[in-house]
């Protein structure tokens, strides 16, 4: 770095200090650890991790950053599983900053709660709580939610979710800043609120929530479904939902950290009131997806959720994801989120002590939770003997009659070998828990077996709505180089997560590669709702719309595998 360039970065530095104070402004390795790292990649040096209290000092220190020609990585939650929200191993021409915004965190409901206006920090979570009293939801109320993750984050990723009803993420309504052609930082109001036309007073006036009802525009129409919903039901050989998809990319929507974003204006729903959980297993995934085809074109209302797990990701939730399952029954998400920062954090200073190492933390964990007895219901468990796989369905209280009518004329038939049970409150509870510490299972028994394997291979797949063979099949090759695999989804829009650790030897980049080629040759999209990351190239229009964006490359440079220079050289 030429000393022009350092003693940039040092006034950088004593700019951002000026604006939030010192102790917003992470330097060491010790206090960035958490902000670098993601759930399961990153790690990179950064220039500054700075935490802002008010959109105005957001404002402020991008001007520093455009200043002194900084990268700049917007960042909320940092719950993403493909490391876009953070810095990777990438060739980076200038230094970075991370401006994590979680102490921004205000909620504005307006119009009645139909439409909420969240700023830069707030949680799904923390818009669910809000939510709730008034017999409202967000977009997504498990699985992201239940770690902590962002709204902004999911808006920026078109994030999926687990309800079948809603689709991806999505708004067109936003409040951001871009670097524009010139070079100059521009603030861009979409939210459909009169603020005003100087930056700071707008963002000073959007956080204080100073508006009168006359500066905002009508809501859309009310309802518990969007488009998706007739959509995800056309049985066509095409897949539901991706990330790629042209119709979710506008500014906010799909920007993958390409912007500044300071709010998103999001639509709420009535929430449904009591539920029915139904667990079904089988050993046939034919006779799984007839029971989806059937499903999709009856007359019925749509699913709230079907999850899917097979045995192997059964097993690894049960051992290596039971402090995701208890931590979120008995300690709720925040403090769950707390204490995966906490084990984050702890495992940063384990990794400087020699015969330790970066994942001590996990071993402990895993030694604590395995004292807990199981938390799985005994007819779960006895379903994990009888069949492979399972599909956790969710419907409206007032739809239980159809559908239990519909399931039992259904494994009634003389070819089918399944069957199901109604779930009780506490059966449901641990259905859903057990199938979203999946995920994380796959995490832990990496970072426990990291002496004996090669790598996480991970892939977010969305399959051809007319897929048959929907539940991949590698071939012995492959196989052999597997130490362990998980298959799990959101079974109604064929959308699966399937989780792989290599086994030690192998090369990691060879192996993805090849099962990445066999997922195309299927005419699946990759990926289908955790965004491109660091893991994936982003295609070619994806990168257009990258550029647009942002021309000069100061936003998260390197996402989707693009270019990390400066004017995307």
């Amino acid at each position: 770095m030429t000393a022009e360039r350092i003693q940039g970065s040092k006034a950088a530095l004593q700019s951002f200090v000026g604006i939030m104070g010192r102790a917003n402004v992470l330097t060491s390795r010790s206090a960035t650890g958490t902000y670098v790292k993601g759930n399961r990649f990153g790690g990179e040096n950064v220039l500054a991790v700075l935490r802002p209290a008010t959109l105005v000092d957001m404002w402020r220190a991008l001007q520093v950053c455009v200043d002194n020609d900084l990268i700049i990585i917007p960042q909320s939650a940092n719950t993403g599983l493909t490391g876009g929200s953070g810095p990777g191993e990438q060739n980076y021409d200038r230094e970075i900053v991370i401006i994590s915004t979680l102490r921004i965190n205000q909620i504005h409901l307006i119009n009645d709660a139909r439409e909420a206006i969240c700023l830069a920090g707030s949680t799904l979570f923390e818009l669910e709580d809000r939510l709730a009293p008034l017999g409202r939801e967000p977009h997504s109320v498990i699985g992201s939610t239940s770690i902590g993750a962002s709204v902004i984050g999911g808006i920026a990723n078109n994030s999926g979710g687990s309800q079948v009803r809603k689709g991806p993420a999505f708004t067109e309504h936003a409040i951001y800043a871009r670097v524009n052609e010139h070079g100059k930082a521009e603030l861009v109001n979409h939210l459909g609120i009169t603020l005003g036309d100087n930056p700071a007073h707008i963002l000073d006036r959007l956080q204080r929530g100073e508006w009168e009802a006359a500066d905002v525009t009508l809501p859309p129409q009310d309802s518990l479904d969007t488009a998706y919903s007739e959509h995800v039901r056309e049985i066509v050989g095409t897949p539901a939902r991706y990330n790629a998809d042209p119709k979710f990319l506008r500014e906010a929507s799909g920007s993958a950290g390409k912007l500044l974003i300071f709010a998103v204006r999001v639509r709420t729903f009535p929430r449904c009131g009591r539920t029915a959980t139904f667990y079904i297993g089988t050993n046939s995934t034919l006779e799984l997806e007839q029971l989806r085809r059937q499903v999709l074109r009856s007359d019925a209302r749509l699913p709230i959720s079907g999850e899917y797990m097979g045995r192997s990701s059964f097993d690894l939730a049960e051992k290596y994801g039971k402090d995701t399952f208890v931590g979120l029954k008995y300690a709720g998400s925040r403090q769950l989120r707390r204490m995966f920062d906490l084990k984050n954090w702890a495992n940063g200073v384990f990794a400087k002590v020699p015969f330790l190492g970066e994942t001590f933390a996990d071993t402990i964990a895993q030694k604590v939770i395995e004292l807990f007895p199981t938390q799985l219901p005994r007819r779960m468990r006895e379903y994990r003997d009888r069949f492979e796989h399972y599909l956790i369905m969710v419907v409206e209280d007032i739809e239980k009659p159809r559908t239990e009518a519909f399931l039992t004329a259904f494994f009634a038939e003389p070819e089918r070998g399944g069957s199901f049970f109604v779930c009780s409150d506490s059966e449901a509870g641990s259905a859903m828990l057990h199938r979203f510490g999946a995920a994380s299972a796959m995490t832990r028994y990496y970072n426990l077996h990291r002496k004996d394997v090669s790598e996480l291979i991970t892939f977010d797949v969305a399959l051809r709505r007319d897929d048959e063979d929907w539940l991949e099949v590698l071939p012995p090759e492959i196989v052999n180089q597997l130490a362990a695999s998980s298959y799990y989804g959101h079974f109604f829009c064929h959308v699966l997560h399937q989780d792989h650790v290599a086994k030690r030897g192998i090369d990691p980049v060879a192996l993805k590669k090849r099962m990445m080629t066999l997922l195309e040759e299927r005419d699946a999209a990759i990926p289908a709702e955790h965004n491109y990351g660091r893991l994936y190239q982003a295609p070619p229009a994806l990168v257009a719309h990258y550029k647009q964006l942002d021309p000069h490359n100061v936003f998260n440079a390197g996402v989707g595998k693009t270019s990390a220079q400066k004017n995307w050289a």
